[in-house]
């Protein structure tokens, strides 16, 4: 597992780049989908797609985007929220 920037680390400041809480520790492919906006997280962990064909792919590699993740701390939700506006494909349909 590698360590994803939640908030893309070009648009971070040195501080959130340095931060821990910044970053989400997710697999290879899983990061992928993440850097490039086809999935996202809500605060309470639970998985969002940005369409069918990105739940296709996670099911298709075996995880269940319904099953969610753990809940994510204060900062780590900021983050998120800036990833949910900004990076994430869904958004628009939401």
């Amino acid at each position: 597992m590698g360590a994803s920037h939640i908030k893309p680390s070009a648009k971070s400041s040195d501080v959130e780049r340095l931060d821990g809480d910044s970053r989400s520790p997710l697999s290879p492919y899983v990061d992928r989908l993440f850097d490039r906006g086809w999935i996202s997280f809500q605060d309470n962990g639970g998985i969002l797609c940005a369409n069918h064909v990105a739940e296709e792919v996670m099911r298709s590699w075996g995880l269940n985007a319904s099953a969610g993740v753990r809940e994510f701390n204060d900062r780590q939700k900021v983050c998120l929220a800036y990833h949910r506006e900004h990076v994430y494909l869904g958004r628009r349909g939401e």
